[in-house]
């Protein structure tokens, strides 16, 4: 059953009121600011221009909230895309990424129409944080080049070529873009300090330094060092050097080349875009969930915000945009900037676009060492580095899929690393489900007489356990009876009844018989319709009576 399509804010007519709406209109507001630097730098990182991750976090972010089911989330480009953009763009063009782009929003509006919005919920966290960390790494590589303001024409897409890359240019970097990028990194790291900062120091007309620091980080470096470099005149590489400033006006309609050649060979692009765009939507709007305080937040309809970020990633292309999905920063900002409504991402939308519409121009003497310092400082708050140190508690399972998707991500490919991961884990878990299961002896048997009480789970990763009862009954004496207690057998498979019914040949062929008893729920319920139970009962019918003689 295909769920209704309803978004979250045709319910915004039930209570509210003039305060939500001044609450929203901040949020709105802030969040749009926080943004405006971000959007920057990932389209920059992914070797696209800026104005595609400002157009994506505009478009892409009003779609999701107008359609979306999830009350707070703020959608847009991500830095776990940098990547996987980057690679599509170097391979396939800008056509190439747009075309992906497209055909992952239809997947993901496919899935969401198939209510498979919980099957993200599956992806072990070992899996999800190995590929976070991985992405932060590729990402804080990713800007190596920029923060020394490096002459490097195109970086390689790989992890081992950028390394390459940087090593055989080293010898020629920027001290003015270096400096450039440590200040925007020591910035935004000691900014939020000084929110705790409680002295009246610096007070002008009742404005004290806590009052400062309730700006946003990245708008505040963004300001301050890109008005350092131009009146100091650095010479570092800037937007308008790169790429000839921000073009002003609303984007124009564009139709990607469709290439039916290159579709196979967007296949694996495709999927890995809607599979991190879904994990990442979802996650986002669930971490949203946890920390709202309001009583009256709601929990996000997963597969309503899927649709809803398949109709973005299916728009945005035709106006030159970048993969779009939920963001976490920039949603925990809007929400505890006062959020309650997607009306908050509607107004964030409507901010950004007034801001690169009026402060165009600006945007060309932003440095590009800012922009990667901002994306280093994203890097490491996207990682979850105290995870490494955590490994030591945890099991080698966990330790091999983490360490393994890790190493994956950043030498080859994310969707490698979350394909053998996911495989990883099947196997690991088959394993740990099949050492579960034992067959236990039945102690105080008479003679010619055996028993075992089956425990766990008998399925096609614990057949092998039932060799030591086929053993037993091979040299047990002729007309045996044997008997499996199945009382705490909690799941049985095709091939757990496959391996009962060679249990029954083996005992038929010592003309003895097999009793099976506790058999209950899903186990007593297979046995019955896969014809074991007709067998086990044909034992014990009386032979067919002897003709009457004529």
């Amino acid at each position: 059953m295909l769920p209704s399509f309803r978004p979250r804010i045709l319910d915004i007519r039930h209570g509210y009121g003039r305060q939500r709406l001044i609450d929203d209109l901040g949020a709105g507001t802030t969040v749009a600011i926080v943004a405006l630097p971000l959007a920057m730098a990932f389209a920059i990182a992914s070797g696209l221009p800026p104005q595609a991750g400002l157009w994506t976090a505009i478009i892409g972010c009003l779609l999701v909230a107008l359609l979306g089911g999830c009350d707070v989330q703020i959608a847009g480009p991500a830095g776990a895309f940098i990547v996987i953009v980057y690679g599509i763009v170097e391979r396939h063009g800008v056509g190439g990424l747009l075309i992906s782009t497209g055909l992952a929003g239809v997947l993901l509006i496919v899935l969401g129409a198939l209510r498979l919005g919980a099957l993200v919920r599956y992806v072990p966290v070992s899996i999800v944080i190995g590929f976070t960390n991985g992405i932060a790494v590729l990402v804080a590589v990713s800007q190596i080049k920029d923060a020394l303001g490096l002459p490097i024409a195109k970086m390689p897409g790989d992890f081992f070529g950028q390394m390459q890359a940087i090593a055989a240019h080293l010898a020629q970097f920027n001290p003015h873009a270096l400096g450039l990028t440590a200040g925007c990194v020591l910035l935004l790291a000691l900014w939020p300090l000084l929110l705790h900062h409680r002295s009246p120091m610096l007070r002008m007309d009742g404005i004290t330094v806590r009052t400062f620091a309730r700006l946003p980080a990245p708008v505040v470096a963004l300001v301050l060092l890109s008005a350092l470099a131009h009146f100091m005149g650095m010479p570092v590489e800037t937007i308008g050097t790169r790429f000839g400033g921000i073009p002003e006006g609303l984007p124009g309609f564009v139709i990607p080349p469709l290439n039916w050649g290159a579709l196979g060979e967007l296949f694996a692009p495709t999927l890995t875009i809607a599979a991190l765009g879904a994990i990442e939507s979802l996650l986002c709007a669930r971490v949203a969930d946890q920390v709202a305080t309001d009583p009256g937040h709601r929990n996000h309809d997963a597969n309503q915000e899927l649709m809803a970020q398949g109709v973005a990633n299916l728009v945005v292309p035709f106006f030159g945009g970048m993969p779009v999905t939920g963001t976490i920063a920039r949603t925990i900002t809007n929400l505890r900037a006062g959020a309650t409504s997607p009306v908050s991402g509607i107004v964030h939308s409507v901010v950004l676009s007034l801001i690169v519409l009026l402060a165009a121009p600006l945007a060309l003497h932003i440095p590009l060492a800012v922009l990667a310092g901002i994306l280093i400082h994203v890097a490491w708050n996207m990682g979850e580095w105290s995870e490494f140190a955590r490994l030591r508690q945890f099991s080698n399972h966990y330790r091999l899929l983490m360490l393994g998707t890790f190493t994956l991500t950043v030498v080859l490919d994310l969707m490698v690393a979350v394909q053998v991961g996911l495989v990883l884990a099947c196997v690991l878990f088959v394993r740990r489900m099949a050492s579960l299961f034992r067959a236990e002896p039945q102690a105080g048997q008479a003679p010619g007489q055996l028993g075992w009480a089956l425990h766990g789970a008998l399925f096609f990763g614990a057949a092998d356990k039932l060799d030591p009862l086929m053993q037993a009954i091979a040299q047990a004496p002729q007309g045996t009876r044997v008997t499996l207690d199945l009382g705490s057998l909690l799941n049985l498979d095709t091939t757990g009844v496959d391996g009962l019914e060679q249990l029954l040949k083996a005992v038929q062929q010592k003309d003895g018989a097999l009793h099976i008893v506790g058999a209950h729920g899903q186990v007593a319920s297979l046995i019955d319709r896969s014809g074991l139970a007709a067998k086990l009962a044909a034992q014990d019918a009386p032979p067919p009576a002897a003709p009457a003689a004529a």
